[in-house]
């Protein structure tokens, strides 16, 4: 039987990356995207296209609106932060937690996993660089692998051990830029503002834009996602 992982896959440059990964490592690869209620939801166009782009057996948006609860600028009608340096982004929990999204979005990746006889999952979170977000830390992963093994059929009964992959965890932005470039990942295909424009053009100043551009820089290679 072949190896099988479900991929989460955002659109961003991090996920199109931990995709890159877990085909590099011999996957065949179940990539899944979420339709959350976000303001940024031309990520999901991106989402699709670095699917096809890295092979992805079947590519899944699922509908789960969180902008039901709102709470989070991505989520609600709330400014999105722009042109904060790295201090500030580092202060606190920004406004653009999503409350609980990578537990339920894991939570989701995991009954999937199941149904596939998988034992893998793959997330493209990132510690080092920026670390504003509780559910993108190595203790979170953790914990919800340890939950994994507890809460499923498969678990109880020793078919399966779920393991959480987090590739990407103790990379800087510029590493994992250079690992993608090396498994050849095209981030020309990938979006990962916060607030595009209507065109879904990149706002250049959020977060994100912010992190991505900084991370190009230092990788010392344009952005070719940029026009």
């Amino acid at each position: 039987m072949p190896l099988r992982a479900v991929c989460l896959l955002s659109g961003g440059l991090d996920s199109a990356t931990a995709l890159a990964v877990a085909r590099n490592e011999g996957f065949d690869c179940y990539t899944l995207a979420f339709d959350y209620g976000q303001r940024h939801r031309v990520e999901l166009d991106a989402a699709s296209r670095v699917a096809e782009a890295l092979g992805s057996v079947r590519h899944v948006v699922l509908p789960i609106n969180l902008r039901t609860f709102g709470h989070s600028a991505l989520t609600d009608d709330i400014a999105v932060p722009k042109g904060r340096n790295e201090a500030a982004m580092a202060a606190d929990i920004p406004i653009t937690y999503v409350p609980a999204r990578n537990t339920v979005f894991l939570s989701i990746a995991l009954a999937w996993a199941e149904t596939l006889e998988s034992s893998d999952i793959f997330i493209g979170v990132n510690a080092l660089d920026y670390s504003g977000y509780p559910d993108c830390r190595p203790e979170f992963i953790q914990a919800f692998e340890a939950m994994a093994n507890l809460a499923t059929k498969a678990g109880v009964e020793r078919r399966t051990h779920i393991r959480i992959h987090t590739p990407l965890i103790s990379l800087t932005k510029a590493g994992i830029i250079a690992l993608g470039r090396r498994l050849g990942v095209d981030y020309s295909l990938t979006h990962s503002c916060y607030d595009p424009d209507s065109l879904g053009h990149p706002c250049g100043a959020c977060d994100s834009c912010l992190l991505r551009a900084k991370g190009f820089a230092e990788a010392g290679v344009p952005d070719p996602a940029l026009p």
